[in-house]
Order: C-alpha cells, then sequence, then structure tokens
C-alpha cells in the first residue's frame, strides 16, 4: 500500500479506500480461479516485490473491456519496496509473469497503469508493451491506461 499512496499524482487512501482495501488483502486475489500472486524475495526472504498473475481474465477485476479478453493473461499490482528499486525486480516479476503466460499458452500479456507510474510504464514500454487504448477505462475520476503484448 504504502508504494502505491507515496507515488506523487496517485490518489490517496482517503480518495479511493476501495482500492487501498483490495492491496492490503492482496494475497486474497490468489484465491481466484488461475491467479498468482507472484514475489521477488530477498537472501533472508524478506518480500521485496510482487505482482498478480491472471491467467484468466475474467478474474482479473479492473475497469473496462479487459475482462471480457480471451487468450489472454494478466499482470495487476506491480510493486517493489523503495528499498529494492533499481535491483530489476519489476522487470525479472514482469519476465516470469510472461513466462508463465507463454507456458499456459495464452495469446497475449494485458495489463494497466497510470500516469503517476512512469518508471514502470517506461519498463513496459521497453519489454515490448504497446498502449491498447481501447482497454483504458476511468477509476473514480483516475486516467487509467491499457498496455498488451503479444506473445
Amino acid at each position: 500500500m504504502r508504494v502505491y499512496a507515496a507515488l506523487p499524482g496517485f490518489p490517496s487512501p482517503a480518495e479511493q479506500p476501495g482500492y487501498y482495501e483490495m492491496l492490503a488483502q492482496v494475497g486474497a486475489l490468489a484465491e481466484r480461479p488461475r491467479t498468482q500472486v507472484r514475489v521477488a524475495l530477498d537472501a533472508d526472504g524478506a518480500v521485496r516485490g510482487g505482482l498478480v498473475y491472471f491467467g484468466d481474465m475474467a478474474q482479473y477485476g479492473s475497469g473496462g473491456a479487459a475482462t471480457q479478453l480471451q487468450g489472454c493473461a494478466g499482470i495487476r499490482l506491480l510493486a517493489v519496496d523503495p528499498a529494492a528499486r533499481g535491483q530489476g525486480l519489476g522487470k525479472a516479476l514482469t519476465l516470469d509473469a510472461l513466462a508463465l503466460a507463454r507456458a499456459q499458452g495464452r495469446q497475449a500479456m494485458v495489463l494497466h497503469t497510470t500516469q503517476a507510474m512512469q518508471t514502470a510504464w517506461r519498463m513496459y514500454e521497453g519489454l515490448g508493451f504497446a498502449r491498447a487504448p481501447e482497454l483504458d477505462f476511468s477509476q473514480q475520476g483516475l486516467a487509467v491506461f491499457g498496455f498488451r503484448l503479444t506473445l
């Protein structure tokens, strides 16, 4: 939660309490079919980053048209501990999810990000993700931008 709350321009917990409640309960998302919470651990076993992988877009749970996509996987809620940034954990987590999607025979990977998440946005584009405006939506006034990578 603190990773998102610290992003300049990102809504605060007071502005979007439902979103922050979901972040606080991120492990519960793994109870959905074909959904996994993937984490990066340091040498001591502490969690330094994570994301949620959706092998079935019907479980994705975002706004917009993404939940209707067939044959795609999705990732949401990528976060890296500020103390561990710059070590490639976000990229490693994303590549791990892409490998899993390919192994599951998914045709594309879908994700969403915001203007406040410029570091992640640049990383996604560097990995070959392209903007997918048809997947954009607004979350309580916050513009959320869709991306897709054909696998």
